[in-house]
């Protein structure tokens, strides 16, 4: 924005300025003064004395057209990345007299989207413009702005005014929940530990009931006992139970690292998968919470969903104990693993797999794939 630019917008802000129309006839104004001066004329001198009066009328309206407006804006429902925010303005009257030709402008954040424009013919004595626009949104966060702005021209549309008025808005864009089928870092956890099942090889290796989850093809590997004869008889290959993990009430704490140093892209994949193991657990039945390093233990869909909306990476951390609840760690950074309660799990975005700990079970997040066919993939 060079000088003249800068200059006509602090005019426009604070005081009025000329529009095209506005400089022609200021122009032809002093124009007809000048040859009225030089020639003594007496119609020169009315045309330019018209002319200075229809300037003045003209800069003086759209000031106090702009008076007796104001703003009220509803709640905005909160929205999940990738949907439209729908924001509703009510513009009232609260003067005798109509308002005309005037520019509603909402001054949205640059990083959620342009300004939003609306023109508004007229509006009655005392009555109310509604105005609703719905605004896509492409990253999760939370937005907020202050101010809506009012322009116009009228009547005469020789000058235009601008003026901000105050209308708070705060918008929530939740990250996107990945649709799981099947999360075996979750469903798995807790499984080496003796306290809530008798043993690995009691509960598993033994058991040959259960409640059958699905059946899948053979694999080498599988145990004969959970093969299921009638179904490979009847398929003409072999079929293996897949008995359902009973993980119910199980514990687990989903700690999302935001404290450390993140590549931007890798912290948003890791915001994703906190939400979507999050609410897998929770449809699972396990008793599950969400960690990030400014807010600690969380628990509930609303809330979990508004604290990994305003979390970022690198923020302060206020150090959240775990005790004993297994921990399904997401960080960049593998030398804090080996310090995780007994029975976590891991899931790293780091450039090299050389780094992956082997304290615990877990996955290493390739960006290059999709997100969701590995939170469903088996820990190694």
């Amino acid at each position: 924005m060079n000088i003249a630019q800068k200059l006509a917008d602090w005019l426009e802000t604070h005081w009025i300025t000329p529009a095209y129309a506005g400089w022609l006839l200021m122009g032809l104004a002093v124009f007809f003064f000048g040859a009225a001066t030089n020639t003594l004329v007496g119609w020169l001198y009315v045309m330019s004395g018209v002319s200075f009066a229809l300037l003045l009328v003209a800069a003086i309206l759209p000031a106090r057209s702009l008076k007796g407006i104001e703003l009220y804006r509803k709640p905005i429902q909160p929205v999940s990345a990738g949907d439209c925010l729908t924001v509703d303005l009510e513009i009232i009257n609260r003067t005798s007299q109509p308002k005309s030709l005037l520019q509603v402008h909402d001054t949205l954040p640059f990083v959620l989207g342009k300004p939003m424009v609306s023109p508004i013919e007229s509006i009655a004595p005392y009555g109310t413009y509604k105005w609703t626009y719905y605004q896509p949104t492409e990253r999760r966060g939370i937005y907020r702005w202050e101010t809506v702005k009012l322009r116009t021209g009228a009547p005469l549309g020789l000058f235009y005014c601008r003026r901000s008025r105050p209308c708070k808005a705060t918008a929530i864009v939740y990250p996107t929940v990945l649709p799981l089928s099947t999360c075996p870092i979750l469903d798995r956890l807790g499984q080496d530990q003796a306290v809530r099942y008798k043993s690995d090889r009691q509960g598993f290796q033994s058991a040959t009931e259960g409640i059958t989850r699905g059946l899948r093809p053979y694999r080498v590997g599988d145990p004969i006992r959970l093969i299921h004869w009638r179904s490979s008889a009847r398929y003409g290959d072999l079929r293996v139970r897949e008995l359902e993990v009973i993980s119910a009430g199980q514990e687990v704490a989903i700690a999302l690292d935001s404290a450390a140093k993140w590549n931007l892209d890798d912290f948003e994949q890791a915001v994703i998968a906190a939400a979507s193991l999050y609410f897998y657990a929770s449809r699972r039945q396990m008793n599950v919470q969400l960690a990030t390093a400014a807010t600690g233990l969380l628990q509930g869909h609303r809330v979990v969903l508004e604290a990994l909306a305003a979390t970022y990476a690198g923020e302060e951390s206020i150090g959240q104990a775990f005790g004993q609840v297994p921990v399904i760690w997401l960080s960049p950074n593998p030398q804090q693993v080996s310090f995780l309660p007994r029975g976590s799990r891991w899931i790293l975005w780091s450039p090299s797999s050389d780094d992956s700990p082997s304290a615990f079970p877990g996955l290493t997040i390739n960006r290059e794939e999709s997100l969701q066919l590995q939170l469903q993939k088996l820990p190694s």
